[in-house]
Formats: C-alpha cells, structure tokens, sequence
C-alpha cells in the first residue's frame, strides 16, 4: 500500500487538530459535550495513567451517536489557521503530496477541511461507527500508544525529504522521522528538551516561506 514517488520525491506529513485548525477540535468536542468526563481524562493523561490511544477512545465512545452530527458542526466553526490555502497552492504548483495524518476522526478532518478535503492527497485518521447507541471506534492504523500511529503510517510512503508539520504529543514520533520539522507549541518544548532540531513557525505563511528556501537549497520538488 505504499505510494512510490521515486527518487528525490518530497512529500509534506501534517496532523490535523492545533495545527490545520487554529483551535484543538477535538479537545474542543470533549469539553464541549463531554466537560466533566474530559477533566477527568485530562488527569489521567497528564499523569501517565491512561495513554493517549485508550483516552481518546475511551471519550469518544462516551459520545451518543445522535450528537455525532452537532459535534461535526461544532467542528465546521472552528477556523483554519493563517495561510493553509496558500500552502496548498504551493504545494500543487510543485507537485509535492500533503498527506494529513490525525489522531483524531477522519469524519471531523473532513468538516474542518470542508470543500478543501479534494485538494489532500491522503487522510489517515481513525473512523467512528455511529450504528449503535454511542460513538464505536475502528482504527486500522493504531498501535502503542496511539490511536494513529503516524510514525508507521509514514513508512508506507517512498518520501525524500519526509516534511513533518505539528503541534503536539502526538505528534512527537512523527516528527522524530522528519526531515525538516516544523513545530510549535507542545511538539516544538517536546523538541526542545530533547535537543532535536526543528522551524519554528505561526502560521502556514511561515512554513511556505522555509520550505520554499529548503526545496531551493536541496533542489527538491
């Protein structure tokens, strides 16, 4: 299942919430619909007693499927960050693949993203069955800790250089597989502590500007 580019093919690797969007969506949903179930969550996270993968399951199936289409519109309000389309254009102009790797939903990246879900190569993200009484979760990617392993979901793809975009815990094995990472806020101290280098950067305007001088450096793309 591995896409070939051939040799010297650069693909972009980017998660989703935080990062696409201005806001956390899906930390956004919990509170919203799940407030106190998801302090409580918050807790264990932070203490180590619960990962990630058995967290965001475990709060997502806490969601009645009858409210899935309300958290999907709460998703759709949610802004996208500072010059993602721009981005998008560069990228096609070049011919590089973005491939969106998310630790969340695939049906809330699609009303994030909105009419602009045509213009990404792939989208690996875990799915929602909304048959039964609450939310059932299916992840064909999910492994360790992770509800989407997006490290070994990178593998699959005959990429060089591998660009990595993040923002957070989730997104720290990914970025460890980069070849030029961008990252901020908790990817960008995870990184830091680590003594791991990586860009900086606001919004997508500052990522187009360094990729552009990195693929001109390298003769990329």
């Amino acid at each position: 299942m591995a896409d070939s580019g051939g040799g010297n093919k650069p693909y972009v690797f980017c998660d989703f919430d935080g990062t696409i969007t201005s806001q956390e969506t899906l930390q956004g949903v919990f509170e919203h619909f799940l407030p106190d179930k998801w302090n409580d969550m918050k807790q264990k996270l932070r203490s180590g007693s619960v990962t990630l993968r058995s967290g965001v399951r475990e709060m997502l199936e806490s969601i009645p499927s009858e409210r899935y289409h309300e958290a999907l519109s709460f998703v759709r309000k949610i802004p996208l960050r500072s010059g993602f389309e721009e981005f998008l254009d560069f990228l096609e102009q070049r011919g590089i693949p973005f491939v969106i790797l998310s630790g969340g939903v695939r049906g809330m990246v699609e009303a994030g993203l909105g009419p602009l879900i045509k213009r990404i190569h792939r989208v690996f993200a875990a799915d929602v069955d909304d048959a039964g009484q609450y939310l059932k979760v299916n992840s064909e990617f999910e492994g360790g800790t992770e509800l989407v392993a997006k490290a070994e979901v990178m593998k699959r793809f005959d990429a060089d250089p591998r660009i990595v975009i993040g923002d957070g815990r989730t997104d720290f094995n990914m970025a460890k597989e980069g070849d030029l990472v961008f990252a901020r806020d908790g990817l960008a101290r995870y990184l830091e502590k680590n003594g791991a280098e990586y860009i900086s950067w606001s919004d997508f305007t500052d990522v187009l500007n360094e990729l552009k001088e990195f693929l001109e450096r390298g003769r990329y793309g």
